[in-house]
């Protein structure tokens, strides 16, 4: 079994293959498929290097032809004609590519970019955590704060602000990046594809 990452609009950007390592096929989702080119954008719109996270882009045989919304079609490529995936990630120098996070995922405190997945993946790890989502709210000092949102699991009856930061240091998350805020909730909110639904999390919160 090998992994792959593709979209609705561009199935099967990449592949793992039977032939790669076998911590390649725990750690990423494979290479290009043929004739499919990928690129990687960094937030400032500049071309990233090996191991630098940006945004992937596509083109290839793959692409969809567009959007029953037109309107949608005008941001879906950019002027080189590669697909916006919003998918963020990474790409070694062997083209193997690793999935960080989603683009609209971003907090941007303090004019720095804090990836929600990146601290997700720490809160995962805390022993009195079941389920987190971490969101970007407002704040007038810093423009956003990072807030987790977590459900305890069973016989755990409290969490605190202090716990959650001690745990984030300890596993070495950059100070910046530990959440300034923590709410915790009876259920962390999902569609029906189990993705986390932050926009609803996002009103919630932010009219507090």
């Amino acid at each position: 079994m090998v992994s792959s990452w593709g979209l609705t609009e561009f199935p099967t950007a990449t592949s793992a293959s039977v032939d790669d390592t076998p911590e390649l096929i725990e750690t990423t989702e494979g290479r290009p498929s043929p004739a499919v080119e990928l690129r990687v954008v960094g937030l400032d719109g500049e071309e990233c290097g090996p191991r630098e996270e940006g945004e992937l882009r596509v083109r290839g045989p793959h692409l969809f032809l567009g959007y029953a919304n037109d309107a949608l079609n005008a941001d879906a490529l950019d002027e080189q004609g590669y697909f916006r995936t919003g998918d963020l990630g990474v790409v070694a120098p062997t083209g193997h590519v690793t999935i960080t996070g989603r683009l609209k995922d971003i907090i941007i405190r303090n004019a720095e970019n804090i990836s929600a997945g990146e601290v997700e993946e720490i809160l995962h790890q805390h022993p009195a955590i079941a389920d987190v989502a971490v969101i970007g709210l407002p704040d007038p000092k810093t423009g956003e704060r990072a807030c987790a949102v977590v459900t305890l699991v069973d016989g755990v009856s409290s969490l605190s602000l202090v716990e959650l930061a001690e745990h984030c240091r300890e596993l070495g998350l950059a100070r910046q990046k530990v959440p300034e805020q923590l709410e915790i909730v009876d259920d962390v909110p999902r569609n029906a594809m189990g993705k986390i639904q932050k926009p609803a999390l996002k009103r919630q919160f932010s009219a507090q």
